[in-house]
């Protein structure tokens, strides 16, 4: 990002860093929630945000048309297209809790002697 201005002494905390196998939106949110304790300047949470990115998600990055990036919604929003497949792939708590179960319950008749 060109025209970034660090100042002095700034210094951001150790970012989680997003291989792009998990949820990008949770992802995004803890990174938001991280950065803007040290700062809420749009260039700088848009600059540091590589830092939170590697393997393939910094090769994506690095990849952007800075054309196509101007703000850092548009940042944003190309990271959530980008990576939405595994935020709709993440289970929620719910389908979480079935899937336990399942497993529980297969278990409990395995070693009844039930078999699958």
């Amino acid at each position: 990002m060109p025209d970034v201005v660090i100042p002095p002494k700034f210094k951001v905390l150790n970012l989680d860093k997003y291989k792009g196998i998990t949820c990008s939106k949770n992802h995004l949110k803890m990174y938001c929630r991280k950065i803007e304790a040290c700062t809420k300047d749009e260039k700088l949470l848009m600059h540091f945000f590589q830092e939170s990115l590697v393997g393939v998600a910094i090769t994506w990055y690095t990849n952007l048309e800075s054309s196509r990036v101007r703000s850092w919604k548009d940042l944003m929003d190309a990271f959530l297209r980008k990576y939405q497949y595994n935020s709709d792939m993440a289970l929620d708590r719910m389908q979480l809790q079935t899937c336990v179960k399942g497993s529980m319950n297969l278990s409990k008749n395995t070693l009844k002697g039930g078999g699958i």
